[in-house]
């Protein structure tokens, strides 16, 4: 067994939530086990961390309250073949082998079994994708004077390419890309690929803000789809985001990533005539921030303004003041990449 491995994914059940969260991200994994003097416990999942905070569960709370009963485990005698195929039916990172004595004997690592093969959605569908590519790119100037964002290298690929290729894991091959600044670069590119899917332009004769062109969807879109924004990159199985959409009838559900702010001074809280009531030593504030990704209902498109400046947070407003739900589904903190911004992608650009 990699002891050290183990180790390293390894908590206890008194964790704090967002102690955990931050482990995850640290290591770049969504599982961890948790022991308590050195016995199995449980696996504690992102799933598990995203439906507490769902609840708007604290993230001081414990995982102990948060874990699943009865995860799926191998026993002593457990095959290399039976494990893959576990692992396999069920999109598991690991498989922790727990013996009689309920103590980890091993453990196996998708890394290790399938190390040429990624970890495939929980389920696929094939549904429009509108990408806003429209916009000027000013947080990456000067670079973008002269290519548009949405051609901005990341890797081997552009930014377009990059988020083709994650949503066609998924079987989608329906995309709309809107545009603005250097539109004709962008398409001439795009057209220059050949690529496998059926690509579409909605062309800004003015900028109209981050929704404003989605009224050039009207009787073009007549299913769910997804629109992101063409900088941003979510490290998030996109199945559990429409499941999710879905199982809560939203009309629009917003991807919200977590994003830690340490302060580093001491926070005073007072009551009345200036009584101290609480002094917290460096707290750290987490928020949920509007990650660029969304998934909408067809009926909304209709609520867009013809040829307005028109910025996605007020559909939002719109939408929740007729009555309509909107949810928000959310994600840890490195599982948002937000390349639009020059710090950003240089720590990304061979990613």
């Amino acid at each position: 067994m990699n002891t050290k491995r183990v180790e390293q994914r390894t908590l206890s059940p008194d964790t704090p939530i967002l102690k955990a969260l931050k482990l995850m991200d640290e290591l770049g994994v969504k599982s961890l086990i948790v022991l308590k003097q050195n016995k199995f416990i449980g696996i504690l999942s992102i799933g598990d961390i995203q439906r507490a905070i769902i609840r708007n569960q604290p993230l001081n709370d414990t995982i102990a309250g948060i874990l699943r009963l009865n995860p799926r485990i191998g026993h002593t005698g457990i095959t290399l073949d039976e494990a893959k195929d576990l692992m396999l039916r069920y999109k598991m990172e690991l498989l922790p082998v727990v013996n009689e004595a309920n103590e980890i004997s091993s453990c196996f690592f998708w890394e290790d079994l399938f190390p040429k093969c990624q970890v495939k959605p929980i389920q696929g569908f094939n549904l429009p994708v509108v990408i806003m590519a429209g916009g000027f790119g000013n947080r990456l100037k000067p670079l973008t004077n002269v290519i548009p964002k949405p051609l901005i290298p990341i890797g081997e690929k552009t930014m377009l390419e990059e988020i083709f290729s994650r949503f066609a894991l998924y079987g989608c091959n329906s995309f709309y890309i809107s545009v603005n600044y250097k539109a004709e670069l962008i398409e001439y590119y795009i057209g220059e690929l050949n690529l496998p899917y059926s690509i579409s332009y909605l062309k800004e004769e003015k900028p109209l803000g981050t929704a404003g062109s989605l009224h050039l969807l009207n009787d073009k879109i007549n299913s769910t789809f997804f629109v992101t924004n063409c900088d941003i990159i979510i490290e998030q199985d996109y199945s559990e985001l429409l499941e999710f959409h879905r199982e809560n009838n939203n009309e629009i559900t917003i991807v919200a990533a977590l994003k830690h702010y340490p302060i580093p001074y001491g926070i005073i809280e007072t009551g009345a005539n200036g009584n101290l009531k609480a002094l917290v030593e460096k707290p750290e504030l987490t928020f949920k921030i509007n990650s660029g990704m969304y998934i909408l209902e067809p009926h909304v498109i209709p609520k867009i303004p013809k040829n307005k400046f028109y910025h996605i947070t007020q559909l939002i407003h719109d939408v929740m003041q007729n009555g309509g739900k909107v949810g928000v589904f959310p994600v840890s903190e490195k599982s948002w990449k937000d390349v639009g911004d020059w710090k950003e992608y240089i720590g990304n650009v061979d990613y």
